[in-house]
């Protein structure tokens, strides 16, 4: 591919529409000033701004070529000023391709190219291309030729693979955060009444009354349950068809209804593994399994992390581990705990700031002293698990760290990857013989991401300390 090529012409439509995006407050603004003896003018200054956008839009797709020569893709922009960005291939850590709506309408593909310098944002994004040529783009860029077909028929039957199934997405949904908004809606509704007026609160009542109670539960219910559903859709529209694939140097990941997400991850890129339980579906057995991938952007509303599989049960993840990443599998039966003299920590860490709460809540709002004692006892609870959650392992050159936030998190990382070891002790914790261990990892934007573990004993982390160091 030599010669400059252009965008698909739906391109002027993501063009028009980022246009429309970046004038909608003042479009809203100069509607509320207008509205009321100057609409006249508004519209016609809307229709002056939608032709300048359309001809805006238009002009932009015409002006974007891209092209590979020399080992580089070569990308020329610019209506008044023409620039131009070549990207050479050994820079180009992952090329990710999406699929929206529209993208989907046109069988088109968003081609997002990142590079370890990559800013917030894709080093270069081509915003609609035909998806065969997409792919075709990026099998070139990433200096690979094109299977045939056979080949590729080979490759799909031996190659690891791991898909989805809707039962678990539905599990997925079930135990996502949406539980938690019923939960708290559940709890503000049984005190909602003292924040009303009285009158207005009678006036309320004895209509609401007059409509009967089965139709009052019956409401409730219905509002409910569509909270719990709204978070299955979100989680089977972000996470449907998702399928893992390993070839021999990249994971593959496919995912989404709505919008068609193809995420490329070289295992070069990868710096750590985690495997996520939250509160809900620890009890049930799930987890997340992620990754933290060095370099590459962060789009706005994406996580820091790769999800690389939504949820399966504890007992299939190392069996997973040792299909995609072996060097990740093998798990410890059982960690080194903390200390029991690291509880009265814990506890006092998690209870301070419900108590500090307490304290204002009790003096001003006093009718609300039961919902402080309940926080209280919530807050000994996680303190407490917290404790008995934390903990560590190392075999060979590999570490595992496991602590608790509200989810149970354990991370597992390789010697070369850690990029900063810390050993952190106050006094306090010297008279307890106890310090804090942080590590930290390259994430992306090439930023660091950090964990802690709160007092662990001083002589285990010394003894880390030495493991990091190469010290005998």
């Amino acid at each position: 591919m030599s010669e400059p090529r252009r965008l698909h012409p739906a391109a002027i439509i993501f063009n028009f529409i980022k246009g429309i995006r970046e004038f909608l407050f003042v479009l809203i603004f100069g509607f509320i000033t207008f509205r009321d003896e100057s609409l006249i003018y508004f519209i016609l200054i809307l229709f002056a701004l939608v032709l300048l956008l359309v001809t805006y839009s238009i002009i932009t797709w015409y002006r974007f070529t891209y092209r590979v020569e020399d080992n580089e893709l070569r990308i020329e922009y610019g209506i008044f000023v023409r620039k131009k960005r070549y990207i050479s291939k050994n820079r180009i850590q992952s090329i990710d391709l999406t699929s929206g709506v529209i993208h989907r309408i046109f069988k088109l593909a968003k081609v997002q190219i990142e590079t370890a310098s990559g800013g917030d944002g894709a080093e270069a994004s081509l915003k609609a291309v035909k998806l065969t040529e997409a792919e075709k783009l990026r099998d070139e860029l990433k200096n690979e030729n094109t299977p045939l077909k056979g080949e590729l028929e080979e490759e799909e039957t031996t190659n690891p693979f791991y898909k989805i199934s809707f039962q678990r997405l539905f599990i997925a949904g079930s135990t996502s955060g949406s539980l938690g908004v019923i939960f708290v809606l559940a709890i503000g509704a049984t005190e909602f009444e003292r924040f009303i007026p009285d009158q207005f609160f009678d006036n309320a009542m004895s209509w609401v009354i007059g409509l009967g109670i089965a139709l009052i539960v019956g409401f409730v219910f219905v509002v409910l349950l569509l909270l719990w559903l709204l978070g299955i859709a979100g989680t089977i529209i972000k996470y449907g068809n998702f399928t893992i694939t390993k070839s021999t140097d990249e994971l593959f990941i496919t995912r989404g209804l709505l919008e068609k997400k193809q995420i490329t991850i070289p295992l070069s890129r990868i710096q750590a593994i985690g495997i996520q339980e939250s509160i809900i579906r620890q009890p049930l057995g799930f987890v997340t399994v992620f990754a933290e991938v060095a370099g590459g952007s962060l789009d706005q509303g994406q996580d820091f992390s790769t999800v690389l599989f939504p949820i399966m049960r504890r007992d299939e993840v190392e069996e997973f581990l040792q299909e995609i990443l072996p060097e990740y599998a093998e798990h410890p039966k059982e960690f080194n705990p903390l200390p029991k003299r690291a509880l009265p920590f814990y506890l006092f860490r998690t209870m301070v700031p419900v108590i500090l709460l307490g304290v204002v809540v009790m003096f001003l709002l006093p009718q609300f002293s039961w919902l402080v004692i309940l926080l209280l006892i919530a807050a000994f609870g996680l303190g407490f698990l917290r404790y008995r959650a934390s903990g560590y392992d190392v075999k060979g050159n590999r570490l595992m760290v496991r602590y608790r936030t509200f989810s149970k998190m354990t991370m597992l990382m390789y010697h070369k990857r850690i990029q900063a070891f810390e050993k952190k002790q106050h006094k306090i914790q010297k008279s307890q013989s106890l310090a804090t261990l942080k590590l930290s990892i390259i994430g992306k934007l090439g930023v660091g991401k950090h964990y802690s573990l709160k007092e662990l004993n001083a002589d285990d982390l010394d003894l880390l300390s030495d493991w990091y160091s190469y010290r005998e």
